[in-house]
């Protein structure tokens, strides 16, 4: 697929999907910008050489959400009957958090610049974030008289916790990412300069791990979410008896034993 709203590239393991779409401040509910990120996130759970996903935007912001023009304009996915404008989102938006929440990798929201509406539930659906200084994040939607309507009412509330997340769905407050770092929002705050480079570094950490029990981690971390813990610890079981019979599991004891770092394979 030729991308035409982003970019992504990937190197020793890490891919970097960057939202690039200056001119609608990286808005994400074009039909078109919705199937390449779709895609990206195929991609990465597809291949198994790639580890951790960080997504990010091209300056001055991470992502605006939804294009407001369209929906003034009553066009795209906000064109139509109730009934219609119902099954678009289904059809278009609703189609990002299923694929960004089912990466398989890690996946680190490096937040460059403002990440209003969708594009902050865009950064939630992550598991990480690194956020710039200059990064700001709202959950605005009641601001224009909607609704969160991709997600952001299951993924704030994990983030944050349900008081402080009703009271950044019902303000429409924005918040610095100072802010953000007190609430738990993200994990780290830095320079913007520094952001690439601090996201990078943790994705680097992040990659040197063995790459099939880092992807049983996050299945796990994600289940735990709903799974009773009988349900959770049964799966565990399992897993970790594949793990137990994995090249790389004995490559981490040889290694430990013998003081040195390991040298994975993937197997």
């Amino acid at each position: 697929m030729s991308y035409q709203n982003i970019s992504f590239s990937v190197d020793h393991g890490i891919a970097v999907l960057r939202l690039d779409m200056p001119e609608t401040r990286n808005a994400i509910t074009g039909a078109e910008a919705i199937a390449e990120i779709e895609d990206v996130c195929l991609k990465v759970n597809k291949n198994l050489d790639i580890k951790v996903l960080i997504i990010t935007g091209t300056d001055p912001a991470f992502s605006s959400g939804g294009n407001i023009k369209d929906m003034k304009a009553k066009k795209g996915m906000f064109r139509g009957t109730p009934a219609g404008i119902m099954e678009s989102y289904r059809r278009n938006v609703q189609r990002i958090p299923l694929a960004v929440h089912g990466v398989e990798v890690p996946a680190i929201a490096a937040v460059n610049g403002p990440a209003i509406g969708a594009g902050c539930d865009l950064a939630l659906m992550c598991d990480i974030r690194v956020a710039s200084e200059s990064a700001k994040f709202g959950e605005t939607f009641l601001n224009v008289g909607l609704i969160p309507g991709d997600g952001g009412a299951y993924f704030l509330p994990r983030a944050v916790g349900m008081a402080k997340a009703c009271e950044l769905t019902f303000t429409g407050d924005v918040i610095d990412a100072g802010e953000a770092l007190r609430i738990g929002l993200v994990n780290y705050v830095t320079p913007h300069d520094n952001l690439m480079n601090k996201s990078m570094e943790l994705a680097g950490k992040i990659a040197s791990k063995p790459s099939e029990a880092l992807r049983m981690s996050k299945r796990l971390i994600h289940m735990g979410q709903y799974a009773t813990l009988p349900q959770l610890l049964e799966q565990s079981a399992a897993y970790q008896a594949l793990c137990h019979h994995t090249e790389d599991h004995m490559e981490a004891l040889d290694a430990f034993f013998q003081k040195r770092k390991p040298v994975y394979k993937g197997r």
